[in-house]
Formats: C-alpha cells, structure tokens, sequence
C-alpha cells in the first residue's frame, strides 16, 4: 500500500520532476482535467476532485510519514486537487485553463489567509491537502469572475 499511496501522492512521478515540484504537479493535472471534463463533462471533474481530495489525504499522509517530512514538496496531489478545484467553473479552454494554472499557482505560493492558516495549522494528510483546496477555491472565484465578465 506504501508504495501506491507514494505514485499516487507523487501523481505518477511529476513530483520528483527538478525544480518546482508543486508547478509541475499542477501542470500534470491539466491533461486529465481536460479528458474528463470532454469524456464526462463538469459533474466527472467534480467527482474525480473530491475522489482525488480524499485519496490525497490518505496518500499524503502515508507518503509524509514515510519521507519523515511533515509536508514534502514531492507529495504533489494537493495541487491536482486545488488545479481541478480551480477549473470547475469554466469549460475546457486553452486560455481559460492557462488562466487557472495561473491563478491558482498564484495562490498557491503567496498563501493569503486562510491558506496560510491552514499550511501551519493544520497537520497531517488533511494539512496538506486544505490549503491547495482553498488556493483553488480562490483562484476558481477570480477565474469564474474573469470569464463571466469576458464572455
């Protein structure tokens, strides 16, 4: 089980790529934010995100005890989770989708608060997933806002 809960929070390896491991992780996520969203629209994205929170936290759990690092930069599942989080409020689009990797990277590495309450409050698994999920519900506002002002 170890080692499935580490592919997974390693999302297949993008978080052992060099330099920016959560960019990375929130790149990876693109691609398969896009097949679902085509294959089985909105509701499959939104399905897959709170499939991919809750599997993150056990993941990220095991995988941090395991690397004896409260939050390792190579556990990269949080920003899967916060990148479709982001996305759920616009169709799949080239632009809008670079804007919400944008945003939600923004927020991500600025961490306003709450963000940054949750990264240094809250421990475990669940820590490391929450503040990548409220980063997303922050860039996902900011890019609904965008869209609907734009079309």
């Amino acid at each position: 089980m170890t080692r499935i809960a580490k592919l997974l929070a390693i999302w297949f390896g993008a978080g052992l790529l060099p330099k920016a491991p959560g960019t990375w992780g929130s790149l990876g996520a693109l691609p398969f934010a896009y097949a679902l969203v085509h294959w089985g629209g909105l509701e499959a994205l939104a399905v897959a995100t709170v499939i991919v929170f809750g599997v993150g936290v056990w993941a990220s759990e095991i995988t941090s005890s395991e690397m004896g690092v409260s939050d390792p930069s190579e556990i990269v599942i949080d920003e899967v989770a916060g990148q479709w989080l982001t996305l759920l409020v616009v169709p799949p689009d080239l632009i809008l989708y670079a804007a919400g990797f944008l945003l939600f990277r923004i927020f991500d590495i600025w961490k306003p608060w709450p963000i940054s309450w949750a990264d240094q409050n809250v421990k475990g698994g669940l820590g490391i997933m929450l503040d990548d999920v409220i980063a997303g519900v922050y860039a996902g506002v900011l890019l609904w806002l965008g869209h609907t002002s734009l079309y």
